[in-house]
């Protein structure tokens, strides 16, 4: 009968967890990207808008949207055996943002998305990972028919600094969004490797 692998043997097989939010303004289109390149059916809790958030949840230029998160986005992405990258979807509204401090735990980096039709919206994200010391790049989802800026626009808009990477992505597309994943992982063991763990 053959013995249990011994400890080191299950370290060995263990991948390594990476945690990665993907947070932004509503509407901006976090859980489609969390969808488009996760490999398992992603966690949604996604609920339909009722009138209940007219007046409280501003849908300018979002007329359209239908649903809202009001929990998190859940996905997952394995890279061979070794690592294993969870993605979680924050919620945009201002009401859900209590959540955020609990979801951020542990997080390597963030993902902020953009829309470039509201872009103030997601300044409260970047002011969150900012405060937090979280490493985060900005993901402007070019929807189609929006008025397309140049990264250094965005950046001006946004206020911010040289070293925050910038790309252009689509939400929809899982090459486009694994490009953004690719450039949150480098940007952040980029900062962990110039100031240690």
């Amino acid at each position: 009968m053959a013995s249990a692998p011994s400890s080191p043997d299950l370290r060995r097989r263990m991948p390594t967890a990476i945690k990665i939010l993907v947070a932004g303004g509503f509407g901006a289109g976090k859980t489609t990207l969390v969808g488009a390149v996760s490999e398992t059916k992603p966690l949604r809790t996604e609920e339909v808008l009722t009138d209940q958030g007219v007046g409280v949840d501003d849908m300018s230029g979002v007329e359209r949207k239908k649903t809202t998160t009001v929990a998190m986005d859940f996905g997952r992405i394995t890279f061979g055996e070794e690592f294993v990258l969870y993605l979680f979807g924050t919620p945009g509204q201002e009401r859900f943002w209590f959540m955020w401090d609990e979801v951020a735990l542990g997080a390597l980096g963030a993902v902020v998305l953009a829309d470039t039709r509201r872009l103030a919206d997601c300044f409260p994200a970047i002011d969150y990972f900012e405060r937090r010391g979280t490493p985060f790049i900005v993901a402007v989802n070019c929807f189609d028919g929006a008025k397309r800026y140049e990264t250094q626009e965005v950046r001006q808009a946004l206020q911010l600094k040289p070293e925050i990477p910038i790309v252009l992505c689509d939400a929809r597309a899982k090459e486009s969004c694994k490009d953004v994943l690719i450039t949150l992982v480098q940007h952040a063991m980029r900062i962990r490797t110039t100031t240690g763990p």
